[in-house]
């Protein structure tokens, strides 16, 4: 992976970047959020990212998020095309029994969330980001072997360039270290459907 052609949208409070890993100081008071349920608007999160107009690829990372230890920390993959626009994917810090892994998908300036629980005691999380056009699948692996499913989702902009990477933030009144290693940009590793045909297309019934 050359970082030399990765940009920051914002930056982080402190960071370094390595060959094969980056290590981010996330930022007390910095999150992405839009509109939905709180009526707030956080649009002010590091967010480190490469841009391809390729429609079809798949993007690895590992996240090392052992020092979260205040509520709403998390760190993780970020797809940022601009304030409206994005998706994201992470394990946030809520309290000494469990985390959130969750999934927030924004398009218009309105996000939405999707989260199960899991222990507090998961210290490291893979994620997978797969494109196909303007459709995406987000997915989670605990070993960097055997990935599951979080979400699938479309992105209204996601036309042709797009821009993705990692991002790393504290809401509240926080700041941790985060560590993203092993990196890979793959092909699409999100197969082509091959069940229900599209509207229009003849269905064996």
């Amino acid at each position: 992976m050359n970082f030399k052609n990765w940009t920051w949208t914002r930056a982080a409070k402190s960071y370094t970047i390595e060959e094969d890993k980056i290590e981010v100081v996330t930022n007390p008071f910095s999150d992405l959020w839009q509109r939905t349920y709180y009526h707030f608007r956080n649009d002010n999160a590091p967010v480190f990212q490469m841009e391809t107009e390729e429609k079809f690829f798949s993007f690895v990372v590992k996240t090392d998020f052992t020092e979260s230890h205040h509520r709403f920390d998390q760190c993780g993959i970020v797809m940022y095309l601009d304030s409206d626009n994005w998706l994201k994917a992470s394990v946030e810090y809520e309290n000494d029994s469990f985390q959130h892994l969750g999934s927030v998908v924004t398009n218009g300036g309105y996000s939405d969330w999707a989260t199960t629980e899991i222990p507090r005691s998961q210290k490291t999380m893979w994620y997978r980001l797969s494109r196909r056009e303007d459709d995406f699948c987000i997915e989670n692996s605990y070993d960097g072997i055997n990935f599951q499913q979080m979400r699938i989702c479309h992105m209204t902009k996601a036309t042709d360039a797009v821009r993705f990477g990692i991002y790393a933030c504290s809401p509240e009144d926080s700041s941790f270290k985060a560590i993203f290693s092993n990196f890979a940009l793959l092909d699409c590793q999100w197969k082509a459907h091959d069940g229900q045909k599209p509207d229009g297309e003849d269905n064996d019934l």
